[in-house]
């Protein structure tokens, strides 16, 4: 028997390559921004759902197109190593506190500068999709509907999902079904 969850994975692929997602066609204009929200509890499924089914489906159905996945966990790891802060991130956590290590990274993390190193590091204005994973993973330190703003002008023409463990109604984003982001109106669900 499939629930709900299952179904709905079924539905992202084809729709993910369909005209209305690939040729960046939002209702009323907007820019393409896409989100697959889904139960917090199924976080391990939606990963190998990625790797397993949707990366090779694109790859055999549409070998032509040129996406990335972007981890944004990985992205937060990458800037606290290039900028030597790592080390100094986990001492700080240990002795200081999470909320004396999130004020710290505030300026190291704003949502502007990850938005501009993305677009940079994908080259997106050359992409044909992008995907991003790793929400839940960068919560408190990075704000979803803040990043999405952020990346408005660095994606103009290039169509983005967002992997988004929680709830998303079209008005706003609820992270692990509980913390409820600002507003954000602008991104469309992928599947129903």
């Amino acid at each position: 028997m499939t629930d709900r969850f299952d179904e709905r994975l079924n539905q992202v692929l084809p729709r993910l390559l369909s005209p209305d997602v690939l040729d960046n066609r939002g209702a009323g204009g907007e820019i393409g921004f896409w989100i697959f929200d889904y139960p917090v509890e199924r976080e391990l499924d939606m990963r190998q759902w990625l790797t397993g089914v949707i990366e090779p489906g694109i790859q055999r159905q549409r070998p032509d197109l040129k996406y990335t996945v972007i981890d944004l966990f990985q992205e937060v790891l990458a800037i606290l190593q290039e900028r030597s802060l790592l080390e100094k991130a986990y001492e700080m956590q240990t002795k200081k506190g999470d909320a004396a290590l999130l004020a710290s990274l505030r300026s190291v993390l704003k949502e502007d500068r990850l938005a501009a190193r993305l677009a940079d590091k994908t080259d997106a204005a050359n992409l044909d999709l992008l995907i991003i994973k790793g929400v839940g993973a960068v919560y408190p330190m990075l704000r979803t509907h803040t990043l999405l703003s952020a990346l408005h002008p660095h994606m103009s023409h290039t169509p983005l999902l967002m992997l988004y463990p929680g709830v998303y109604d079209g008005l706003s984003l609820k992270l692990f079904n509980t913390l409820t982001d600002d507003n954000y109106y602008r991104a469309f669900r992928l599947v129903s």
